[in-house]
């Protein structure tokens, strides 16, 4: 069973492409600076995922997520856990699940990690063009989305899967 990992931080931004005019936000804008990282991972085979809602992305937070994924996976089956080389994914003081085996991506390449296409679809249809109130509300949000995901099989399933990751 082959599992894709990432991690997205939902937060306001605004920029404009390099030598492009400034122009008024078309979305609400809010100037405080309060996020969260969401510690997401799909198994697209079976349309299944484990997440986490952080305050934090570091060693410990992956830890965590680790300690997660390792619950989804059914007893007497083995995970690959896609990741990038995040600096806390490849931590000498990560601690990997019996479970669980850690399998990095080549460097800058995000296009080969399919949670890559889960954020954008998490911001495309659920996490964009919000203001919240406090951070409490940024982190029922974002729990509100991947539960949203989570109902979904289908979707994961679809979004997820890659023909490369299975001819193994």
């Amino acid at each position: 069973m082959v599992w894709r990992r990432g991690a997205h931080r939902p937060e306001e931004q605004d920029h404009a492409p390099l030598g492009a005019a400034w122009t008024r936000p078309s979305a609400p804008r809010d100037q405080r600076t309060a996020s969260t990282y969401i510690f997401g991972a799909i198994c697209p085979k079976d349309g299944k995922g484990a997440a986490l809602v952080l305050p934090a992305c570091n060693t410990e937070a992956m830890n965590l997520h680790l300690a997660e994924i390792a619950t989804e996976v059914a007893p007497g089956k083995h995970a690959i856990l896609l990741l990038d080389q995040a600096g806390w994914h490849l931590s000498s003081r990560l601690i990997v699940p019996p479970n669980i085996t850690i399998l990095p991506l080549p460097a800058k390449c995000p296009e080969l990690n399919p949670q890559e296409n889960v954020w954008q679809f998490m911001r495309d249809n659920w996490l964009s063009n919000r203001v919240f109130k406090s951070y409490e509300d940024i982190v029922d949000h974002c729990c509100f989305a991947w539960n949203r995901l989570i109902d979904q099989p289908w979707r994961i399933i679809f979004i997820g899967m890659r023909d490369w990751a299975y001819r193994f």
